[in-house]
């Protein structure tokens, strides 16, 4: 997998699930954004975008949050405004995760997940979890600058975790 697109302004994450069938606990996935500074770059996030958050400054918002899966086309969007974000901010990672039901779930037990990442009218990413359905979280891309205050760059992942969502913030940005 590699870099697809360079000098990204502006970009949409969605994200799309079946509701559960009736009677069962409802399914509930979540986008999260990773925030990194070209101090740490692959340490810990200097913010978090998820729950109907945005970045403290912004230029990351969490504009739709479903905790069903229920509605017409992407049931969470997240944007996020790359040409915004501050200098120091070198790689911004996006990944998705299962908000745990005592019975716990995994990407496999939810029907037609999938993932769309889009700049304008161009889809940078379109995928599902199946090569990862036995997990509880996953990684699936990240926006990088090689210099402070350069141009973003695109390169999709999908690396897949068995975690809860506290552990899963921490690690996401490991993965190279």
């Amino acid at each position: 997998m590699s870099n697809i697109r360079k000098g990204l302004k502006k970009v949409e994450v969605g994200l799309r699930w079946d509701p559960s069938p009736l009677g069962t606990t409802a399914h509930d996935l979540d986008i999260v954004a990773a925030t990194y500074t070209s101090e740490d770059p692959y340490g810990s996030p200097a913010y978090l975008v998820h729950f109907d958050s945005r970045s403290p400054d912004g230029t990351i918002t969490l504009s739709r949050d479903s905790k069903t899966g229920q509605g017409f086309g992407h049931d969470e969007v997240m944007v996020l405004e790359l040409e915004r974000l501050a200098e120091r901010y070198v790689r911004v990672v996006i990944g998705v995760a299962i908000q745990q039901p005592p019975d716990g779930r995994v990407f496999g037990d939810i029907v037609n997940a999938s993932v769309r990442i889009r700049e304008g009218h161009t889809d940078l990413l379109e995928r599902d979890f199946e090569e990862v359905a036995g997990s509880t979280a996953s990684v699936v891309a990240e926006f990088t600058r090689e210099q402070p205050g350069g141009p973003w760059a695109f390169r999709e992942l999908l690396h897949g975790f068995d975690t809860d969502l506290s552990s899963f913030t921490s690690v996401m940005g490991g993965v190279r």
